[in-house]
């Protein structure tokens, strides 16, 4: 992990969110960037200053916007990181997944406000897009203050595919911060089967890793993956949830990208989700 972004609209949980990068960004050294993406009447590039003059209201949050940038710039510097800010003027075609793939990002952290419905916009770009169509991992915070260093992370997968690439992401995470992993798998009503049955690809995936004693399994027969995350937790503590959001197979069907948006928008814990590339 060497350049972490974090949009943000400087809400509460956006600042929430500044704040775990700031701390993610240390245990790796990576350089860390602030965007906020106005969205502006006009494009506002190509206008000339007297003509910005017409719109008072949009230049006064250009100068809101700029000193809450630079105040989470002299956080990050404040604990010896490499920081960029960026303003982005828009007028409604461009979005924050442009911009992260012109710099080449390899992780973003944003917040998202509620834990009923939809998750928040990020002035001009849908956390649920970020969490669809990102190429990078990406954590989304919600309104719970998050623990970290994480202490325990779950897993969440149906173990059908072979997950290692996501999978690495969350154990490089979990050994920065001495963290255990739960492995977790959800039998839907598509797919219910025995517990033990839905124990062996788990048992399966936990045969190739090192050290295999360190995580623990579980298997809960629930009618949604949101459902048996929450009877997981009601029985363990977690820090952060991880889960995938592509695949084949029966793997698509349980953990697509819109069953990744759902733990998302319903989940009070930080959601990190791994897009597994074609």
């Amino acid at each position: 992990m060497k350049n972490i972004l974090v949009p943000t609209d400087f809400s509460e949980n956006c600042t929430e969110a500044a704040h775990l990068a700031i701390k993610i960004s240390k245990i790796y050294n990576a350089e860390i960037h602030f965007l906020h993406l106005m969205i502006t009447p006009v494009d506002w590039v190509k206008l000339s200053k007297l003509k910005e003059e017409r719109y008072p209201e949009t230049v006064k949050q250009i100068g809101i916007a700029k000193a809450k940038l630079r105040e989470l710039e002299r956080m990050a510097e404040h604990e010896g990181l490499k920081c960029r800010t960026f303003l982005q003027f828009d007028s409604g075609q461009k979005d924050i997944l442009e911009h992260s793939g012109h710099f080449h990002h390899d992780f973003i952290i944003t917040g998202s406000s509620g834990t009923k419905g939809r998750v928040r916009e990020i002035t001009g770009s849908n956390v649920e897009k970020i969490v669809r169509k990102a190429n990078a991992p990406i954590i989304v915070v919600k309104e719970e203050e998050v623990t970290f260093p994480f202490k325990d992370i779950v897993f969440l997968s149906d173990f059908k595919e072979d997950v290692s690439i996501p999978f690495s992401e969350v154990l490089s995470i979990a050994e920065k911060c001495d963290a255990k992993i739960h492995l977790l798998r959800i039998n839907t009503e598509t797919d219910f089967n025995s517990i033990e049955l839905g124990l062996n690809p788990v048992k399966e995936f936990l045969e190739k890793l090192p050290d295999f004693n360190k995580y623990s399994m579980s298997v809960y027969n629930e009618p949604t993956v949101e459902a048996g995350i929450n009877t997981f937790l009601n029985h363990q503590s977690a820090d952060l949830i991880a889960m995938s959001t592509h695949g084949k197979t029966g793997f698509l069907s349980l953990f697509s990208k819109s069953i990744a948006v759902g733990v998302t928008n319903h989940s009070e814990l930080p959601v990190m989700t791994i897009h597994i590339k074609k």
